[in-house]
């Protein structure tokens, strides 16, 4: 898992509430067994049109939120069933971190299992960054610091977001499940060689 320390990027807004894991990544395109091959998929259907051309209406198909790795969002995003897709298909999308003012528990969990920051902001805090970002010709940049824990812009903004110390530390360091159990391979191979070898045969 890529580590996140720090991201400056483009920020796009969606200025919407309980966008739920189905809009983020419709049912119609959980076949695929892959990990990947699910961002060109993301909000498929707000982002297209039923011709299959782009949704001019689509606030994210607007030419300043091209490469935005920081979403803007309304509260309870992520709603829905618990697919892992919808992380999945933001990751690849190109966002590394979403901001809104509350995230769906399994949602949220799902983003750290693959290295997405979700911070949570106060509502009014983040109606700020969505205004900045829709008025802000040519791309609203904006840094998300996890090692300070802090988010802020070149035109004032400036605000700390709580963050568990246990999320923190995996996210700095890249590390998913499999990542943290490796930590500790020195004490899983001395278990192991002190198992009854009949045991060890017959793994």
């Amino acid at each position: 898992m890529e580590p996140f320390t720090r991201v400056t990027g483009i920020a796009a807004p969606m200025d919407r509430v309980n966008v739920d894991t189905d809009q983020i990544i419709p049912k119609q395109f959980l076949k695929r067994i892959e990990r990947t091959g699910y961002g060109e998929f993301c909000f498929f259907d707000w982002r297209y049109l039923p011709t299959g051309k782009p949704n001019p209406d689509f606030e994210l198909n607007a030419p300043q939120y091209q490469g935005a790795q920081i979403l803007i969002a309304g509260r309870n995003f992520g709603s829905g069933s618990s697919r892992e897709h919808a992380p999945w298909a933001l990751q690849e999308y190109g966002f590394r971190t979403i901001i809104a003012p509350s995230f769906a528990d399994i949602f949220n969990n799902n983003c750290l299992q693959n290295g997405i920051l979700t911070v949570v902001l106060p509502e009014e805090a983040v109606k700020t960054l969505m205004r900045r970002a829709k008025d802000t010709e040519g791309g609203y940049t904006v840094t998300v610091d996890l090692e300070r824990c802090l988010v802020e812009d070149d035109q004032g903004f400036s605000m700390t977001f709580d963050v568990d110390a246990f999320k923190r530390h995996r996210l700095l360091n890249g590390l998913d499940d499999i990542g943290m159990t490796l930590q500790h391979e020195p004490d899983i191979t001395a278990f192991e060689q002190r198992r009854p070898a009949w045991i060890q045969a017959g793994r």
